[in-house]
């Protein structure tokens, strides 16, 4: 597999959230690691550790614009739009949104622009 890079979606109704994130944002896999970085937040995992991956949504925006914690399951949510997202599982949480690595997250929803390309590409 070659390198693959993931822009996340651009949602006209939430303009404001991609110059927050800046140039470097999306999801980047290659042979090895997933490695997605949202602003200043960033998860990378080996992709031995994903345990599953689907298409979900669509989504309330509470629940979907951002990065957030899902206070339910500590999934972690980098969200840019309210249609779809790639939900990808761990067999070992992984850390993302605290910078010391302390609170991990078994899960993560990657509203990615084709979520379904991204799953495919992680063999689900």
């Amino acid at each position: 597999m070659t390198t693959q890079h993931f822009p996340f979606a651009r949602d006209p109704r939430f303009g404001w959230l991609p110059g927050l994130l800046g140039t470097s944002s999306g999801v980047t896999l290659d042979d090895e690691v997933l490695d997605v970085r949202f602003g200043p937040w960033h998860l990378r995992t080996p992709l031995s550790n994903i345990t599953g991956a689907s298409v979900t949504g669509p989504y309330m925006a509470v629940k979907a614009l951002g990065p957030r914690l899902s206070l339910s399951d500590r999934g972690v949510t980098f969200g840019t739009t309210t249609r779809a997202g790639a939900c990808v599982l761990f067999a070992q949480p992984v850390p993302a949104l605290d910078p010391l690595g302390l609170l991990r997250h078994p899960g993560a929803t990657l509203t990615v622009a084709d979520p379904a390309r991204l799953v495919a590409a992680l063999g689900f």
